[in-house]
Parts: C-alpha cells; sequence; structure tokens
C-alpha cells in the first residue's frame, strides 16, 4: 500500500543520503537511497504517480505528508477518510498520491473517470488557498490551475512559488496554502514556508476518491 511505499523511514534515510541543493533549501533525495544519488536519478516526470514530502527542517511539518480531504490539501492529518483501491482490493490510504499533466495541471490520481483537479487562489481574497475540484465542478473565480512544475531536484512550485502550512486547521491538520506574498493567510498564524518534496511511487498506486 502507499502507506509502506511511503514510510517516513525511507524518506529520511532518502533525504540525508542524497547531495545538496546549491541553495538554503533542503537537498534533493531518491527514494532507493544510495550513496550519492543523482538529483535527477529519480526525477518526476508529466504522467508519474507521486506522494509530496514537506520539508522543513526543526519544526513539527519536516517529513509530514501530503493529505488531502474535504477539497483541501493538509499536512499531519489523521484521517483522509477517502475511498481507496489498489485496483483489486479496497485499501486505506495516509497520504494523496499526485500526478502531473504535460501543460502543468496537478490531479489527485484515481483510475476512474472522475478527476480531481487542484487549483491555487492567489487573489487578494485566496491569498494562496490551495484546494481541488471534484468532475465537472468548476475552480473558484479567481483559481488557477496549470502552473505546477517540478524542478529538477523533485521539488513542486506554483509558478514559481514555494508553499505555507498553517497549524490549528482540522483535527489538528496543518492547511497548506502557496506563497502568494502573505506571512499569515487568511488570518492564521504561525504558519512556516517548507519545500515540497516529490518521491516518485514504486509500485503500485492507491487510487483514491478524496473528500469534497
Amino acid at each position: 500500500m502507499l502507506a509502506n511505499a511511503l514510510s517516513l523511514a525511507l524518506f529520511a534515510g532518502a533525504v540525508m543520503a542524497s547531495p545538496c541543493k546549491p541553495s538554503t533549501t533542503t537537498p534533493s533525495y531518491s527514494t532507493t537511497a544510495s550513496a550519492s544519488p543523482s538529483p535527477t536519478s529519480t526525477a518526476v516526470v508529466p504522467g508519474d504517480k507521486f506522494g509530496i514530502l514537506a520539508l522543513r527542517s526543526a519544526s513539527p511539518i519536516h517529513f509530514a505528508q501530503f493529505s488531502a480531504a474535504l477539497s483541501s490539501i493538509f499536512l499531519n492529518l489523521p484521517s483522509q477518510n477517502a475511498t481507496c483501491d489498489d485496483g483489486t482490493n479496497p485499501t486505506t490510504a495516509d497520504s494523496a498520491t499526485f500526478t502531473l499533466s504535460e501543460d502543468g495541471g496537478l490531479y489527485l490520481y484515481a483510475a476512474s473517470a472522475t478527476p480531481q483537479q487542484l487549483f491555487v487562489d492567489r487573489s487578494g481574497m485566496g491569498q494562496g488557498k490551495l484546494g481541488y475540484t471534484t468532475g465537472a465542478q468548476p475552480a473558484p473565480r479567481n483559481g488557477e490551475r496549470t502552473a505546477f512544475s517540478i524542478d529538477e531536484y523533485g521539488d513542486l512550485s506554483f509558478n514559481g512559488a514555494g508553499f505555507i502550512a498553517c497549524p490549528n486547521s482540522i483535527d489538528g491538520a496543518w492547511s497548506v496554502w502557496v506563497d502568494a506574498g502573505v506571512a499569515n493567510p487568511a488570518g492564521n498564524s504561525g504558519c512556516l514556508g517548507l519545500s515540497a518534496r516529490t518521491v516518485k511511487i514504486a509500485g503500485t498506486a492507491d487510487s483514491c476518491l478524496y473528500t469534497q
């Protein structure tokens, strides 16, 4: 299952085994922790299925996996309450699986024909709101969908912007936002910037329908 493929122990070992990225952000890593992997040795490309790991040293969100629920994205969410399967049997997914399209659209992975696509609202009202729509549901008025990209080190961004996580959301989770120049969006406090590291899923990925 995805929970096993994306274990925190595997993430931590891979991060520490990888070379340093030439900046103040966290180094790249491989899901197979070789002695000195290339930054692009397990590069995520459009069509791949992948998880996303938050990197923010010495914080409660370091190594936290991105989860999806209630049309929003979270860290440290106890349960997604998603309906998942591995193509044969029902499964329980502790974190979300994503896929990137050629045009920069980011989707929650599902084998079904009901797409769940992420959007970002960077307007004054949205302040970097990161969420997802289901099926034919339109994006919010100021929502943008197709500017996601993954760099050579595996870090996800939206039109060049990184991500922010804010504490005290549902069930004690942290809500995830795109950095739109607001340090504490939507009246939150104690928000932290983070690197969103993508990790390719090895083997069969959980196909899920996430709650709206």
